[in-house]
């Protein structure tokens, strides 16, 4: 049996055992809830797995698709198109992604505590330059917009369309496309790729890139739900909760593994888990300790599964 679907059957004793013990959680309007939260966790997810995979790991996605919305919204209420204001955040996270990648791969600065700075850094530019405040609301005018928060077909929300969508496109790009397969190689044994000539820098790039486009399409998400975008958000424990399902579904720390399926399968757990959670009425710091719980769990299975050797560690951390 795979760690994906270990995952799914861990998944499916959970719903069953919800469903028993707790009153409201089989119920469609709970189901289309629980959909709506997952779709904007897994896209998050989608996006950290193309950095997992090429032996990477971004804490800044959350703070990068915080302040390009933020932007976007901004620009949107000062009367830009919708379509050109979405497409100036989307470059900023780029943008973002790339400087990253560039830190990392050129400067050769570890990814944890570059991301990490980074994320700190381009939450201070936004608010020291352009968010007088933590909350940015989107101004009335922008029905269109907004209805990617909406639902269709009876309750289904168009946010699990996107995920859905989102998923089908990474796995299309990890599993079909050269520069898919470069990613594995990158990740699974960096300097093998290295001496077979594979431009690992210039990956590196793309890999954080991707990251941070792909959150910040899980952050036009959430902004066409709320109205508005508060950049506290960054400062929550969701970027933690991406990683919880990365790492959970199967996507390897080491680098090399994992597919779009892991994703899928965390996300589900990690959705599912929550959700229970907020029905029990859990306050946030027994969620925290679970959470944190559930993480260590995912970390020490990730270890046990897929152990560092000598080909494996040649990477500096």
């Amino acid at each position: 049996m795979t760690q994906t679907t270990a995952v799914l059957a861990m998944c499916a004793a959970l719903i069953v055992v919800f469903s028993i013990f707790l009153n409201g959680f089989l119920t469609l309007g709970n189901l289309f809830a629980l959909a709506r939260n997952i779709s904007i966790l897994g896209i998050l997810a989608l996006g950290m797995a193309v950095v997992v995979i090429g032996r990477g790991l971004d804490l800044s996605q959350v703070a990068s698709f915080a302040a390009s919305t933020a932007i976007a919204i901004i620009l949107m209420n000062s009367g830009y198109a919708t379509p050109v204001a979405l497409f100036i955040g989307f470059v900023m996270a780029i943008a973002i992604g790339f400087l990253n990648g560039f830190l990392i791969s050129v400067i050769e600065m570890p990814p944890l505590l570059t991301t990490l700075a980074s994320s700190l850094a381009v939450l201070g530019v936004v608010r020291t330059t352009a968010v007088q405040h933590y909350v940015v609301y989107l101004s009335k005018g922008h029905d269109e917009f907004l209805r990617l928060g909406g639902n269709v077909w009876g309750g289904v929300p168009i946010s699990i369309l996107i995920f859905a969508a989102t998923a089908v496109v990474v796995h299309l790009f990890l599993s079909r496309t050269v520069i898919g397969r470069f990613v594995y190689a990158h990740g699974d044994n960096p300097d093998a790729a290295r001496q077979t000539g594979l431009p690992t820098r210039p990956l590196t790039m793309i890999e954080y890139a991707l990251c941070a486009a792909i959150g910040y399409i899980g952050g036009v998400v959430m902004v066409a739900q709320t109205a508005l975008m508060h950049l506290q958000v960054a400062e929550s424990t969701i970027i933690f909760d991406v990683i919880m399902v990365v790492v959970l579904g199967g996507v390897s720390l080491v680098g090399g593994r994992g597919n779009v399926m892991s994703v899928i399968a965390g996300t589900l757990l990690i959705g599912v888990l929550l959700n229970g959670m907020t029905i029990m009425d859990m306050d946030v710091q027994t969620q925290n300790i679970v959470k944190g719980i559930v993480l260590l769990i995912a970390i020490l299975l990730d270890s046990r599964l897929h152990p560092r050797d000598e080909e494996t560690s040649k990477q500096g951390d």
